[in-house]
Formats: C-alpha cells, sequence, structure tokens
C-alpha cells in the first residue's frame, strides 16, 4: 500500500460547524480510500482551554489551542479551518495566507464584499488553497440536479425559486451576540437570514443555473430591541428577520428567493425549484436524499412528478456509501467537501466554491441589502465563471 501524503488540520471554532468539519475529516479515510491525502487532525482552538481539550479527545484532535494566532503561526499545521463567527473571517484567513497555509472558511466568505476582497486577495498573492463550506453542493441529489441541467434536459431555464425557513428566533426574549446567538448581532454576523441562510440558496443557484445579474428585495426586523448578551443591555436588532427577493439571472430565467427566521413549524425547510422549457425538477432538504423530476415529453396518460431516489451507484458520490436504496444524510456534504478538497490538491484543480467564487455571492447578498435599504433595483456586478 503506497503511504499518504498528510494534511494537518487546525480547526479553529468548536461549536456546530466545528463538529461537521470533524466528523468529514474522520469519515474521508475510510469511503474514500483512494485519495492520495489523509487529513491528520492536528490542532483544535478555542478560547476556553476546558472546552476545547473536551472537544479534542471526543473528535481525535492531537493538540490544543486557546489563540488563533498560535494556531495559525504553527509549523505542523498544513491547512486552516475557520468555523468561527463571521467578524473573525477575514483576519484569520489573511493571517493564515501570510503564513502559507491552504484554507477552509464556513459560509458566508466574509460580513461584507470589502471583506471578502480583501481575503481573495491575500489567498491570491499567497498562491494558497482555499474552498468555502457551501456543503449543500455537495448532497447528491443537489449534485444530480445540477447535472441534469447542464445536460440540457430540462431546456431553456424560465424560473429558479428557492427558499429557507425557520422559527427560531421568534421569541422576543431570545438574546443578541455571544456564544449562541451570535448570528442574532449585526457587527458579529454582518447581516441576519440574508448572509446565514439566503447565502447557502444563493450560492447553489448560481451553479446550477448561472450568475444573478440584478436583484430587488425587501427585508424586516420584526424585533426591533433585544438584550446584548456580552452588554446585558437592550439594543437596537441590526440584522434582518426576513428577507424576500426577486432577480434576473444571465441566462434570462427569473429568480425569487425567501427566508425568514419566523416561519413557525419550520425548523430547517430549504427547498428549490427549477422550471425550464421542456422539465422542472425540485428538492427539499427534508426529504434529501429524493429529486423531484417532471418531463413533459412524457406519454399524456402517464405523465407527473416523479420521485427518484438518488442512493444508485451511478448517481453522485453514492459509490462509496451503501447498497441501492439506502439513504445517506446531512453530515455526508461535509464529508464530500473534504474528499474533493483533498482531491483538488492531487490534481491541481481549485476545490469549489473558492474564495473568488464565493465572493460572487458575496456580491449578492450585498446587492439584496443594499436594494432592500434603498427600496430599488440593484445591479450584482457578479461575473460568474464557475462551471
Amino acid at each position: 500500500m503506497a503511504t499518504k501524503k498528510e494534511l494537518r488540520i487546525g480547526l479553529i471554532g468548536t461549536g456546530f460547524m466545528g463538529r461537521t468539519h470533524s466528523n468529514g475529516y474522520n469519515r474521508v479515510p475510510n469511503f474514500f480510500p483512494e485519495l492520495e491525502y489523509t487529513p491528520v487532525l492536528k490542532a483544535v482552538c478555542s478560547r476556553n482551554a476546558e472546552k476545547v481539550q473536551a472537544f479534542a479527545d471526543q473528535w481525535g484532535y492531537e493538540s490544543i489551542e486557546t489563540d488563533w494566532k498560535a494556531l495559525v503561526a504553527r509549523d505542523d499545521i498544513d491547512a486552516v479551518d475557520i468555523c468561527t463567527p463571521n467578524d473573525t473571517h477575514a483576519e484569520i484567513a489573511i493571517a493564515a495566507a501570510a503564513e502559507g497555509k491552504m484554507i477552509l472558511c464556513e459560509k458566508p466568505l466574509a460580513r461584507s464584499l470589502a471583506e471578502g476582497e480583501q481575503m481573495v486577495d491575500a489567498v491570491d498573492k499567497a498562491g494558497v488553497a482555499n474552498t468555502v463550506w457551501y456543503n449543500y453542493r455537495r448532497l447528491p441529489a443537489v449534485s444530480l440536479a445540477k447535472q441534469i441541467v447542464a445536460s440540457g434536459k430540462l431546456g431553456r431555464i424560465f424560473h429558479y425559486r428557492a427558499n429557507f425557513l425557520q422559527d427560531w428566533t421568534i421569541n422576543a426574549d431570545v438574546p443578541q451576540g455571544g456564544t449562541g446567538t451570535w448570528r442574532m448581532d449585526l457587527e458579529a454576523a454582518g447581516s441576519g437570514v440574508t448572509g446565514d441562510l439566503l447565502a447557502h440558496c444563493i450560492d447553489t443557484a448560481m451553479w446550477i443555473n448561472g450568475g444573478i445579474t440584478d436583484v430587488s428585495a425587501v427585508t424586516e426586523t420584526f424585533v426591533k430591541e433585544r438584550m446584548h448578551t456580552l452588554t446585558g443591555k437592550v439594543q437596537p436588532v441590526g440584522i434582518d428577520d426576513a428577507c424576500i427577493f426577486h432577480c434576473h439571472f444571465e441566462n434570462g430565467s427569473l429568480g425569487l428567493f425567501e427566508s425568514t427566521r419566523y416561519a413557525r413549524g419550520h425548523k430547517a425547510l430549504y427547498t428549490l425549484e427549477i422550471n425550464g422549457e421542456h422539465a422542472s425538477i425540485r428538492w427539499d432538504l427534508h426529504d434529501l436524499n429524493r429529486l423531484e423530476y417532471f418531463d413533459h415529453s412524457d406519454e399524456s396518460i402517464v405523465r407527473g412528478w416523479r420521485s427518484i431516489h438518488v442512493t444508485d451507484g451511478d448517481q453522485p458520490y453514492m459509490d462509496k456509501w451503501w447498497v441501492p436504496g439506502l439513504g445517506i444524510g446531512y453530515e455526508h456534504g461535509f464529508v464530500h467537501q473534504v474528499a474533493d478538497f483533498l482531491k483538488s490538491l492531487e490534481t491541481g484543480e481549485p476545490c469549489s466554491p473558492t474564495f473568488k467564487d464565493a465572493l460572487e455571492t458575496q456580491k449578492v447578498c450585498e446587492a439584496v441589502i443594499n436594494s432592500a435599504k434603498s427600496r430599488s433595483w440593484q445591479d450584482t456586478g457578479v461575473e460568474w465563471t464557475e462551471k
């Protein structure tokens, strides 16, 4: 057996995303044994020494740090994985690039377009491999949707619509800021549902259907003031609780997007639908192993929506898992992204979405926020080249 090349990982952040990424690193050697590179969990960093040690013990990291600058400077780290709140992405990524580290960064890329541009400049100058964890691309049914659209089976695309609905902030007593609710704090998050949830929808949409050229948006903040965890004071809320926008794609199709944290009964409802000249497809995160497909060329007496169970070995990624008929879950998208990043180190090809790709999603998010503020159409400035 050939000796594996090690990719020594330094993870910063031990929350929800820290867990999903760590699981991805741990599972890849079992299910993608052909890869030349194997992840080695070298160090994990968080501010609380006791908690980060417990995390390291649980997930198999060799050592801990309580200062991210110390982790980034270590000679035994090849790749820095950023799983921290959005307000730290730019500083950490720029420092890691200066140290010559590869970078895997949680989404969204940054709080703002300006921060994102600095991050892209840093990785370009350093020439380091980089990727952003837009994990829904790598769920097999979503990957299959892209293949179907790219094949031309749908014909000319007319509509792309997506929503991402949650309900966890309806209670006015939910605070803003701090470890558990930093997404409610404008300074930490940069935006509300636009950067947190719609960014996923936008990334997937442009990956499948091409660039978004302009947007018209409406946002709302339903609870105007909340207690801030760090200050103990009631302060104005700056993030968007809900956002609706419509748009034009470069290919002439129309897009309709909605996201909210005020949809009672929905914890993580992410759906997308694409309507074409000849056929349509739709997908629902709650039934993530299925892709629904409607083909107008079917004989009329049997024409209707069909449910494709995406578990066969000739469908994206599924040859790595179980036998046909047995599904996989949310966590597998992260396993697939780790595998794709490791493969990119073999081939020398970028692992999409790169920082540059994710910057295009950042452009759309910023245009959405600006459109809602100005109550006007906004050009995105997107230059979408990713295939």
